[in-house]
């Protein structure tokens, strides 16, 4: 088997698992699930039906992932983030035609304890704050904070806050790769 699933981790077919992937104790994996490959899913995980984890995607313990749910690569989802996919729940009314598609880009973290409400996109880089919740959209490179989640600032790609200086330019204190601000967007130019 190219991945390693603990015993007492639950498959269900068909599902796609990608090479390298680690799935730990007391996990679901339900079916037509796709998790890439280099993945770890940790302790008491459920990933649900037709839910996308692209590579190397980090799933910390008690993250339940619901349908609708689309990680792109090098997502890390914190310890017990919780991610809906029914904008107005009810026990007694069914509304598994009404799950909304969640997206989390490239590279973004959602921080443990986080909620992030259905039908909205995380932006590529953004970081999520222990805690927040997320109502809206969130752009590239944001990090949001607070219940209800508001922009705090701005995160480099290796996850350092961006002090934005002369000319709207910004340098990771790690990578000392440069960022631009310009009308209230982030990109990384060097």
């Amino acid at each position: 088997m190219p991945y390693y699933v603990h015993p007492t981790v639950e498959i269900d077919e068909p599902s796609t698992i990608g090479e390298g992937t680690t799935i730990w104790h007391f996990s679901h994996i339900m079916s037509e699930a796709i998790i890439g490959a280099n993945c770890n899913i940790g302790q008491n995980v459920v990933v649900g039906k037709k839910v996308i984890l692209g590579n190397n995607v980090r799933v910390q313990n008690n993250v339940s992932i619901y349908e609708g749910v689309i990680c792109e690569d090098d997502v890390f989802l914190g310890p017990s983030a919780v991610l809906t996919n029914v904008i107005n729940p009810r026990s007694a009314i069914s509304r598994k035609n009404e799950f909304q598609t969640t997206l989390i880009r490239k590279g973004a973290t959602i921080g443990a304890n986080a909620t992030i409400v259905c039908g909205n996109e995380i932006g590529t880089f953004a970081f999520i704050g222990a805690g927040a919740v997320v109502t809206k959209p969130v752009p590239a490179y944001a990090l949001i904070i607070g219940n209800p989640g508001k922009q705090s600032g701005w995160m480099s790609e290796h996850g350092h806050k961006l002090i934005f200086g002369k000319n709207n330019i910004a340098i990771c204190k790690e990578s000392q790769q440069q960022y631009l601000l310009t009308d209230n967007q982030v990109k990384r130019i060097q």
